[in-house]
C-alpha cells in the first residue's frame, strides 16, 4: 500500500509549468532516487509532499499518522543552543520524559511524608517505565553514533551552533532528521559536504532504514547501492524506471532511441498525411481528405503520436591534441611530508606517476588533498621528502574557488577571449558539447548557477589540450548530465589526469590508480574505488579471522550468563532480518509492560510493583543487546 499517492499533479510559479498531471506512488520500505536536471522541479515535488506547498490542480494523499522527515539543501536548524542541544531535539519527547524523571528523584529525595513518598515512587516507575520503552537507555549511543558518522568529535557536541561553519550545519541538520521517528524521509541532496567516509555511514545507516524514503542526490554510486526505483523529472513530466541508478541509465538510453525512432517514424507520417490532406481538401478528392483530416485530428488528440522531439542523447565526442610528454615517468614522489605546526596532514609519502595515468585521490576532509595538488603545483613547499614534476609538461589546473574578472562577459565571449582563433560558430559548437545549447551560450558570467560556471572553466581547461589536468574536486555543483559529459570528457582525454574527488562514480569510471589518505596513514591501490573496497574488505576479513574468538560480556542468553560475562553471542547466528524481529519483539513487550504500569492494581501489591519492575529492567537489557548486536552486524557489512 502506498504511504502517499499524488494524483494529476499541476504546479507552475508565474509562466513556468514546474509539473503538469503528474501521478505517483511512494511505498514504506522502499528507496527511491529522484533524478533531473537542476531546476527540474525536484524540490517542487518534495515540498509538494511534505505539504509545505498546494498544488495548483490534482491531489497528494497520505497515510493517516504517516510522520514525514524532509531534509532541504539549506540548513533547518536553531542556532541559538550547542550542537549536542539542537541535534538533541530530535529527542524532544525522551529529554522530557528525562527531565520528569529528574523533577520525581529530586521531590522523592525532599519528601519526608511516607505516603507521599510511596506515590512518587510510584510515578518514578511509571515514567522509568516509559522512558526505557521509548529507548531511552539507548539516547546517548544513537545520538553519538549518528554524530561520528557525519563526521563530528564529541569536542565539537559543545560548540555554539552559530561557531559552525555552513556545511557544518548542514550535517547537523542532517544528524537531527536521522535521528528523529518520522518513518518516511525526503532527503535533498544529503551528501553535500559529507567527505567520502560520511558518505559510506549515511548509506549503511539508510540500508538500515525502515521507513521509506525518496533521495535526491547527484551521487550516482550511493543511488546505485540503496535505490529500488528511479523517479525522473523531465519537461514537467515524471516517468519511473525500476531498479538503481545503473539500470535507470541503461533503460534510459533505449527508451531514448525508441523514442527518437518513433518520433521520425510518426513525424514522417504526419507530414505525409498533411500532404495529401492539403492537396485534395479543395479538389476531386475533397471527401477522403476530409476524413483523413478528421483521423489524423482525433489520433493527435488521443497522444497517439510522438511530436515532441525527444532530447539528444551523448553529446559529441571530444577531439584532443596529442600530449607532448615522451617521458615514462611524470611524476615522482619520495618521502613527502606536510604538517602546519602541530597537525601532520601526511608523512613518507612515495609514488610514482606515468604518462597516461588516470591518479585519483581521495580520503576523509582535512587529510591533505588539496595541499598535496599544491605541492604538485609548486604553489606550497612540502616540510620533508622531493617530489619531481617534468618541467616540459603543459599543466591544466582545476581549482575548487574560482572568481571570473569579468561578470558582465558572456560565455561565448569568454570562450573566445582565452581562444581568439574560435570563431563564434566553433564556440558555440564546442560549448553544446558542455550541455550550452541554444541562446544559452550568451548567458553572462555573473548570472551563472554554480554547476554552469563549473561547465564553463572545465571546457576552457580542456581546450588548452594540457599534458596534465590536475582537478580538486570537480564534480561540486555539478548535476547528473554535467557530471556524464566531465567524465565522457575524462575518459577521451589522452594526457595524464591527477584528480582529487569524493565522488565514487567518477573514481570507478575514470581513474586507474587510486590514492587514499587518511589521519593515520595512507595506501596506493592500482585500480579504482571499487577495486580499493574490495581490498579493504579482504583484509578486513583476513584480520578478522586470524583473530581469536573473544569472550563476550554482552549479548547473552540469560540473566546467569550476563553476571558471569561469559559464553557466545546467541545472535551471531542469527541473520539481520531476524535480529530485526526480536528487536520489535523486545519493543512490543516493553510497551505493553509499560500499560501496566497503569494498572491501578500493581500498585496496591507492592511484591507484583517490585516484580513489573524487574521485568522491564530485564527486557530492557535484552533489547539493548539485541541492539547492539544489530548495530556490530551492520557495521561490517
Amino acid at each position: 500500500m502506498a504511504s502517499v499517492t499524488a494524483h494529476n499533479l499541476t504546479k507552475q510559479f508565474g509562466n513556468q509549468v514546474v509539473l503538469e498531471n503528474v501521478s505517483l506512488e511512494l511505498h514504506t520500505g522502499e528507496i527511491a532516487g529522484l533524478v533531473g536536471a537542476n531546476g527540474a522541479g525536484k524540490t517542487t515535488l518534495f515540498r509538494l509532499v511534505a505539504g509545505e506547498i498546494q498544488p495548483d490542480k490534482g491531489t497528494i494523499t497520505r497515510t493517516r499518522g504517516l510522520e514525514i522527515g524532509f531534509l532541504r539543501q539549506e540548513p533547518d536548524i536553531g542556532l541559538e543552543g550547542t550542537l549536542r542541544d539542537e541535534v538533541g531535539m530530535a529527542f524532544a519527547g525522551l529529554l522530557a520524559l528525562e527531565d520528569r524523571l529528574h523533577d520525581t528523584a529530586e521531590r522523592m529525595a525532599a519528601c519526608t511524608d511516607s505516603s507521599t513518598l510511596s506515590a512518587l515512587m510510584e510515578t518514578y516507575e511509571r515514567i522509568n517505565a516509559q522512558f526505557i520503552s521509548a529507548g531511552g537507555l539507548r539516547l546517548e549511543t544513537k545520538l553519538n553514533e549518528v554524530l561520528g558518522g557525519l563526521g563530528f568529535a564529541p569536542p565539537d557536541y559543545a560548540r555554539p551552533m552559530s561557531t559552525l561553519s555552513g556545511g557544518q550545519k548542514c550535517r547537523a541538520a542532517l544528524a537531527r532528521l536521522l535521528l528523529g521517528d518520522q518513518g518516511f524521509l525526503l532527503l535533498d541532496e544529503p551528501t553535500n559536504h559529507l567527505d567520502i567516509d560520511a558518505v559510506r555511514w549515511l548509506e549503511k545507516f539508510l540500508a538500515g532504514h525502515r521507513g521509506g524514503a525518496v533521495i535526491i542526490s547527484h551521487d550516482r554510486y550511493l543511488l546505485d547501492r540503496l535505490c529500488d526505483r528511479i523517479i525522473e523529472i523531465d519537461r514537467a513530466k515524471v516517468a519511473n524506471f525500476p531498479g538503481n541508478y545503473s539500470n535507470y541509465a541503461k533503460t534510459k538510453e533505449i527508451r531514448l532511441l525508441t523514442q527518437q525512432r518513433q518520433f521520425q517514424k510518426d513525424s514522417e507520417f504526419i507530414k505525409k498525411e498533411q500532404t495529401f490532406i492539403a492537396k485534395y481538401i479543395a479538389a476531386q478528392r475533397t471527401k477522403q481528405a476530409r476524413g483523413r483530416r478528421k483521423r489524423l485530428e482525433r489520433r493527435l488528440k488521443a497522444g497517439e503520436f510522438v511530436t515532441e522531439k525527444p532530447r539528444a542523447g551523448r553529446p559529441p565526442g571530444f577531439t584532443f591534441q596529442k600530449t607532448r610528454t615522451e617521458a615514462s615517468t611524470v611524476l615522482r614522489c619520495d618521502q613527502l611530508g606536510m604538517r602546519y605546526d602541530d597537525n601532520v596532514l601526511f608523512t613518507d609519502l612515495t609514488f610514482q606517476a606515468a604518462t597516461g595515468t588516470r591518479f585519483g585521490i581521495t580520503g576523509p576532509n582535512g587529510t591533505g588533498k588539496t595541499t598535496l595538488l599544491k605541492i604538485i603545483l609548486g604553489e606550497v613547499l612540502p616540510t620533508s621528502g622531493s617530489f619531481a614534476l617534468d618541467p616540459k609538461l603543459n599543466l591544466g589546473y582545476y581549482a575548487q574557488e574560482h572568481t571570473y574578472p569579468d561578470p558582465d562577459r558572456s560565455i561565448v565571449q569568454e570562450i573566445r577571449a582565452a581562444f581568439p582563433e574560435l570563431t563564434e560558430q566553433d564556440a558555440r559548437s564546442l560549448l553544446g558539447r558542455y550541455l550550452f545549447s541554444g541562446d544559452e551560450v550568451f548567458k553572462l558570467l555573473g548570472s551563472l548557477s554554480g554547476g554552469e560556471q563549473s561547465r564553463v572553466r572545465l571546457a576552457k581547461l580542456i581546450l588548452q589540450a594540457p599534458d596534465v589536468l590536475i582537478l580538486d574536486e570537480p564534480t561540486n555543483h555539478l548535476d547528473i548530465p554535467s557530471l556524464e559529459v566531465l567524465e565522457e570528457a575524462l575518459l577521451e582525454f589522452p594526457g595524464m589526469i591527477i584528480v582529487v574527488s569524493h565522488d565514487r562514480y567518477l573514481l570507478d569510471r575514470v581513474v586507474d590508480r587510486l590514492l587514499v589518505i587518511r589521519r593515520e596513514g595512507h595506501a596506493l591501490y592500482d585500480g579504482n574505488y571499487s577495486f580499493y573496497i574490495e581490498q579493504v574488505e579482504l583484509q578486513r576479513t583476513t584480520d578478522k579471522a586470524q583473530q581469536p574468538t573473544p569472550r563476550k560480556k554482552r549479548k547473552r542468553g540469560t540473566a546467569a550468563d550476563r553476571k558471569a560475562g561469559a559464553g557466545p553471542s546467541p545472535y551471531d547466528r542469527l541473520s539481520i532480518e531476524e535480529i530485526e524481529a526480536l528487536i520489535l519483539e523486545y519493543e512490543a513487550q516493553l510497551a505493553a509492560l509499560n500499560e501496566r504500569f497503569g494498572d491501578p492494581a500493581v500498585y496496591k501489591d507492592r511484591d507484583a510493583l517490585v516484580e513489573l519492575r524487574r521485568e522491564v529492567n530485564a527486557v530492557a537489557e535484552e533489547l539493548a543487546d539485541v541492539d547492539a548486536a544489530w548495530q556490530e552486524r551492520v557495521d561490517t557489512q
